[in-house]
C-alpha cells in the first residue's frame, strides 16, 4: 500500500511512452527524432520523480494510520468478547490470530522500512499483551500457565519470523514487551513459576540469537526480568511464613531446578561464544553469569541443605578445574587477555566457594595451602604471574580460614593470644615457602612489585607473630609477663624484623623487604605512642625507646652492609647518611 502512488506514476509514464510510439508508427511524417523522444521520456521521468520524496514523507503517517486501524480492530474484538453474541473462545482465538497477523506484517515490509516494521510489531504487542492481562486477571479465562505459554510462544515466534529481516527492531519490541509483561503478570497473579519458565524460554531464544551473530541489545532487560522473578521465587519459597503470602505453592524439585537452569543457560552461552565463536566475553555476560550463580547457590542452599551444599561444592571444584584448563590451554597464548583473566578469576572464585561449601575447616585450610603452593610453583615454572597471584590469594584465604590473621593482630597489637595451634604453624610455613619460591623478573612492573609486597607482608607478619609468642613463652619460665613486658617484647620483635628485612632486602635484591623495613619503623613509632607510653612504666618505656633508636641507626648501615656483601662498589655509599629504601 505504501508504494501505490509511485507504482501509479510509473505506469502513467509507461503508458505515455507507448502512446508516443503508436502515434509515431501511425504518422511517420510527423515522427520526432529519437533524441527528442528520449528527452521527452527523461523530462517525463524527471517530472514524476519528485513524487517519491513526498510519498516517503507521508509514509510515516500512513504507517501510523494503519497501526491505529489495527488498534481499533483490537477494541472491536474486545467488545465482542464482552458481549454474549459470539462464543468467547472463538473471539479469543481470532484475537490471537489477529495479533499474529500484525507480527507477520512487521516481518514482510521492505528492508529499508524499519519504521513500519517497528510500528507493526508494536501494534501486535499492544493487541496481545492487554488481551492476556484481561483474560488472566479480569475475566479469569486463562490460567497463568496458559498466559505464560502464549507470551513465550509469541516471543519465540517473533524471533523466528524476523530472523532474516528487521530482526533487531522486531526482537527488541517483542522481547522487551514479553519479558516485562511476564514479570508483571507473575507478581500480579501470585503465580511465579509459569512466568519464570516463559522468561527462561525467552532467555534461551535471546542467547541463541546472540550466538548466531544476531545483534540483540535487549538481552540485559530479559535477563533482569528473569533475575528479579527468580529472586522473588527463592525469597518467598525460603520464608517460613510463605503459606500466608497468597502465592501459589511450588514443588521443591521445581524450586531447585529453575535457578540452576538460568545459570546453565548463561554459562553455556558464554562458553559457546568465547570457545566456539572466538569472541571476547562481554561485561554483561560476566555479570549475568555471576548473578545466576548466586541465585542458583541460594536456591540449592535454601531448599536442599546438607547434602545440597556438598553437591554444590563438588560441582564448584569440577567447574574450577575445567575453567583453569580452558584459561591456560585455550586463552593462555591469545593476544586478547580478557577471556584469559575472566576464566582464571572465575576458576579461583569457584575453588574458594567449593572449599567453603563442602570441606571441614581443617581440610579447607589444608586444601587452600596445598593449592597455594601448587599455584606458586606452576606460576614460577610457566612464567605466569596470574598463577602466582592466585597462589597469594589462596594463602590469604588459608590464613583467614585458619585464624592466622586474627592471631597476627592479637599477637602484634591486641590482647595477647594463647599458644598457636599446629595448623597456624603449617600455614605460616606455607606462606614463607611460597614467598621464597616466587620468581624474580628482570623487568619488574607494578604488578610484580605488588605481588612481592603483599606476599612479603604476610610472611613477615606471620613470622613476627610467632616470634612474639616464642619470646613471651621464654619469659614465662622466669616471670609471668604483664602488659609492660609484652609491649617490650613486641618492640624488640618489630625492631629485629626491621633489621633483618633491611639487610635481606639489600643483600638479595628484594626491594620490597627494604620497603617493609621502613614501614616497620613507622609502625614501631606509632606503637611507642599508643602502647608503650600508655602503660606508664618508665623503665620498660625507656627500653622500648632505646631499642627503637638503635634500630633507626642500624637499618641504613645494614642496607649498606648487604650491598657490600652483594658486591656493590663502595663509591655508591657516599657519606654516613641514611640510605633510601629503594637502594
Amino acid at each position: 500500500m505504501d508504494d501505490l502512488p509511485g507504482t501509479l506514476a510509473r505506469l502513467t509514464t509507461n503508458l505515455e511512452a507507448l502512446e508516443r510510439r503508436v502515434y509515431a508508427l501511425e504518422h511517420p511524417s510527423q515522427m520526432q527524432p529519437p533524441a527528442l523522444v528520449q528527452a521527452d521520456t527523461q523530462a517525463a521521468t524527471a517530472h514524476t520523480s519528485p513524487a517519491l520524496p513526498s510519498t516517503q514523507a507521508g509514509g510515516a503517517f500512513s504507517v501510523v494510520g494503519k497501526a491505529m486501524l489495527g488498534i481499533a480492530g483490537a477494541y472491536l474484538l474486545r467488545a465482542l468478547a464482552e458481549s454474549t453474541t459470539f462464543p468467547r473462545a472463538a473471539v479469543i482465538a481470532i484475537a490471537i490470530v489477529y495479533a499474529a497477523m500484525w507480527l507477520v506484517a512487521a516481518t514482510r515490509v521492505k528492508p529499508e522500512a524499519w519504521f513500519a516494521s517497528v510500528a507493526y510489531a508494536a501494534t501486535s504487542v499492544l493487541i496481545l499483551v492487554p488481551m492476556l492481562w484481561e483474560l488472566t486477571l479480569r475475566f479469569r479465562v486463562f490460567p497463568p500457565a496458559m498466559a505464560s505459554s502464549v507470551l513465550a510462544t509469541f516471543a519465540v515466534a517473533s524471533f523466528a519470523l524476523a530472523w532474516k529481516r528487521h530482526f533487531t527492531a522486531i526482537a527488541w519490541v517483542t522481547a522487551a514487551a514479553g519479558s516485562t509483561a511476564a514479570l508483571i503478570m507473575a507478581i500480579a497473579t501470585h503465580d511465579l513459576a509459569p512466568f519464570i519458565v516463559a522468561l527462561l524460554i525467552m532467555t534461551i531464544a535471546g542467547e541463541y540469537a546472540a550466538a548466531c551473530n544476531r545483534e540483540l541489545t535487549v538481552r540485559p532487560l530479559v535477563a533482569a526480568s528473569a533475575d528479579i522473578a527468580l529472586w522473588a521465587l527463592v525469597y518467598i519459597g525460603s520464608r517460613p511464613e510463605r503459606a500466608g503470602m497468597e502465592y501459589a505453592a511450588v514443588s521443591r524439585p521445581l524450586l531447585l531446578a529453575l535457578a540452576p537452569i538460568l545459570l546453565l543457560i548463561y554459562g553455556a552461552s558464554a562458553t559457546a561464544q568465547t570457545m566456539l565463536r572466538g569472541r571476547r566475553i562481554a561485561f554483561f555476560e560476566v555479570a549475568q553469569t555471576l548473578v545466576a550463580f548466586l541465585l542458583a547457590s541460594w536456591s540449592v542452599l535454601s531448599f536442599w541443605s546438607g547434602v545440597g551444599a556438598v553437591v554444590l561444592g563438588a560441582l564448584c571444584f569440577f567447574a574450577s578445574a575445567v575453567g583453569y584448563a580452558i584459561a591456560f590451554a585455550r586463552f593462555g597464548a591469545a593476544a586478547e587477555r580478557r577471556n584469559y583473566h575472566v576464566y582464571a578469576t572465575g576458576s579461583l572464585a569457584l575453588f574458594l566457594a567449593g572449599g567453603h561449601l563442602c570441606l571441614p575447616p581443617v581440610w579447607l585450610v589444608l586444601s587452600l595451602s596445598a593449592a597455594a603452593i601448587a599455584a606458586t610453583i606452576a606460576g614460577v615454572r610457566s612464567a605466569r604471574l596470574t598463577l602466582e597471584f592466585h597462589g597469594l590469594l589462596f594463602l590469604w584465604a588459608a590464613a583467614f580460614s585458619s585464624g592466622l590473621t586474627a592471631y597476627i593482630f592479637h599477637a602484634i597489637a591486641g590482647t595477647f593470644p594463647p599458644s598457636p595451634a599446629w595448623l597456624l604453624w603449617l600455614v605460616s610455613a606455607g606462606i614463607v615457602l611460597c614467598y621464597a619460591l616466587e620468581r624474580r623478573s628482570q623487568a619488574e612492573q607494578w604488578k610484580h612489585r605488588l605481588l612481592y609486597v603483599l606476599s612479603a607482608s604476610l610472611a613477615a607478619c606471620a613470622t613476627a607473630a610467632l616470634l612474639v609468642w616464642a619470646l613471651a613463652r621464654l619469659m614465662a619460665f622466669g616471670i609471668a609477663p604483664g602488659a609492660s613486658h609484652i609491649a617490650v617484647i613486641r618492640t624488640l620483635t618489630a625492631c629485629a624484623m626491621a633489621l633483618v628485612l633491611a639487610y635481606s632486602g639489600s643483600r638479595w635484591q628484594r626491594k620490597e623487604l627494604g620497603w617493609l623495613a621502613y614501614g616497620v619503623l613507622v609502625f614501631v613509632a606509632s606503637k611507642l605512642l599508643f602502647e608503650d607510653m600508655r602503660h606508664g612504666h618508665l623503665g620498660f618505656t625507656a627500653a622500648s625507646i632505646f631499642l627503637y633508636a638503635v634500630t633507626l641507626l642500624s637499618v641504613p648501615r645494614l642496607v649498606r652492609l648487604g650491598q657490600s656483601a652483594r658486591g656493590v662498589p663502595a663509591s655508591m655509599h657516599e657519606g654516613d647518611g641514611d640510605v633510601s629504601p629503594s637502594s
